[in-house]
Protein backbone atom coordinates (compact mmCIF):
# COMPACT_ATOMS: atom_id res chain seq x y z
CA UNK A 1 0.00 0.00 0.00
CA UNK A 2 1.13 3.48 -0.75
CA UNK A 3 1.71 6.30 1.65
CA UNK A 4 2.06 9.93 1.26
CA UNK A 5 3.13 12.46 3.45
CA UNK A 6 2.64 16.05 2.88
CA UNK A 7 4.75 18.76 4.92
CA UNK A 8 6.09 22.47 4.40
CA UNK A 9 2.34 24.52 4.88
CA UNK A 10 2.20 27.65 6.58
CA UNK A 11 0.61 31.05 7.11
CA UNK A 12 2.57 33.46 5.15
CA UNK A 13 1.90 37.14 2.89
CA UNK A 14 0.71 37.61 -0.11
CA UNK A 15 3.93 37.73 -2.97
CA UNK A 16 5.60 34.89 -0.27
CA UNK A 17 7.18 31.54 -1.57
CA UNK A 18 6.46 28.07 0.54
CA UNK A 19 7.82 24.63 -1.16
CA UNK A 20 5.39 21.63 -0.22
CA UNK A 21 7.23 18.50 0.06
CA UNK A 22 5.74 14.96 -0.03
CA UNK A 23 7.01 11.40 0.45
CA UNK A 24 6.19 8.49 -0.49
CA UNK A 25 6.32 5.43 0.21
CA UNK A 26 7.81 2.35 -2.02
CA UNK A 27 10.01 3.02 -5.13
CA UNK A 28 7.10 4.40 -7.62
CA UNK A 29 8.10 8.24 -7.66
CA UNK A 30 9.68 7.62 -11.34
CA UNK A 31 7.05 5.33 -12.38
CA UNK A 32 3.84 7.05 -11.96
CA UNK A 33 1.94 10.11 -12.26
CA UNK A 34 2.20 11.91 -8.83
CA UNK A 35 -0.09 15.25 -8.31
CA UNK A 36 -1.02 17.97 -6.12
CA UNK A 37 -4.42 18.73 -5.24
CA UNK A 38 -6.01 21.99 -2.87
CA UNK A 39 -9.20 22.08 -1.25
CA UNK A 40 -10.43 25.91 -0.58
CA UNK A 41 -12.72 26.07 2.33
CA UNK A 42 -16.13 25.12 1.14
CA UNK A 43 -14.90 24.14 -2.02
CA UNK A 44 -14.34 21.13 -3.96
CA UNK A 45 -10.49 19.49 -4.22
CA UNK A 46 -8.96 20.91 -7.76
CA UNK A 47 -5.78 19.59 -9.09
CA UNK A 48 -3.06 21.96 -8.91
CA UNK A 49 -0.16 20.25 -10.94
CA UNK A 50 0.85 17.22 -12.47
CA UNK A 51 4.00 15.27 -12.85
CA UNK A 52 3.90 12.60 -15.46
CA UNK A 53 6.20 9.32 -15.15
CA UNK A 54 7.75 11.10 -18.46
CA UNK A 55 8.37 13.76 -16.35
CA UNK A 56 5.85 16.12 -18.19
CA UNK A 57 4.50 18.29 -16.27
CA UNK A 58 0.50 20.06 -16.37
CA UNK A 59 -0.67 23.55 -14.22
CA UNK A 60 -4.04 24.44 -13.14
CA UNK A 61 -4.39 28.21 -15.41
CA UNK A 62 -4.19 29.94 -11.65
CA UNK A 63 -1.45 28.79 -10.87
CA UNK A 64 0.93 27.98 -14.28
CA UNK A 65 3.87 30.47 -14.03
CA UNK A 66 3.92 30.54 -10.19
CA UNK A 67 4.26 27.12 -9.04
CA UNK A 68 6.34 24.21 -10.17
CA UNK A 69 6.36 20.60 -9.71
CA UNK A 70 9.32 18.49 -9.39
CA UNK A 71 10.73 15.44 -7.84
CA UNK A 72 13.55 13.85 -6.34
CA UNK A 73 13.80 9.94 -7.46
CA UNK A 74 16.25 8.77 -5.07
CA UNK A 75 14.45 10.74 -1.65
CA UNK A 76 10.91 9.26 -3.43
CA UNK A 77 9.70 12.64 -2.82
CA UNK A 78 7.57 15.63 -5.01
CA UNK A 79 7.62 18.94 -4.62
CA UNK A 80 5.83 21.62 -4.92
CA UNK A 81 7.22 25.01 -4.89
CA UNK A 82 5.17 28.30 -4.96
CA UNK A 83 5.96 31.47 -5.90
CA UNK A 84 4.22 35.10 -5.44
CA UNK A 85 1.31 33.42 -3.45
CA UNK A 86 -2.22 35.02 -3.51
CA UNK A 87 -4.73 34.90 -1.15
CA UNK A 88 -6.93 32.89 -3.22
CA UNK A 89 -3.88 29.98 -3.17
CA UNK A 90 -5.20 29.53 0.55
CA UNK A 91 -6.17 26.02 0.99
CA UNK A 92 -5.30 22.24 1.87
CA UNK A 93 -2.60 20.93 -0.47
CA UNK A 94 -3.32 16.99 -1.02
CA UNK A 95 -0.15 14.72 -2.78
CA UNK A 96 -1.98 11.89 -4.72
CA UNK A 97 -0.97 9.30 -7.46
CA UNK A 98 -2.64 6.01 -8.65
CA UNK A 99 -1.09 2.71 -8.30
CA UNK A 100 -0.40 -0.05 -11.06
CA UNK A 101 -3.25 -1.37 -10.04
CA UNK A 102 -5.43 1.96 -10.59
CA UNK A 103 -6.41 2.20 -6.51
CA UNK A 104 -5.69 6.17 -5.62
CA UNK A 105 -3.84 7.19 -2.70
CA UNK A 106 -3.94 10.38 -0.91
CA UNK A 107 -2.18 11.95 1.71
CA UNK A 108 -3.54 13.71 4.37
CA UNK A 109 -3.12 17.23 3.20
CA UNK A 110 -0.68 20.52 4.51
CA UNK A 111 -2.78 23.41 5.19
CA UNK A 112 -1.82 26.31 3.59
CA UNK A 113 -2.82 29.56 4.21
CA UNK A 114 -2.03 33.44 2.59
CA UNK A 115 -2.74 36.43 4.17
CA UNK A 116 -3.58 39.89 1.81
Amino acid sequence: QVQLVESGGGLVQAGESLTLSCVVSGNIVSRTTMDWYRQAPGKQRDLVAQIQRSGTTNYAPSVKGRFTISRDNVKNTIYLQMESLKPEDTGVYYCHTIDSGASGYWGRGTQVTVSS
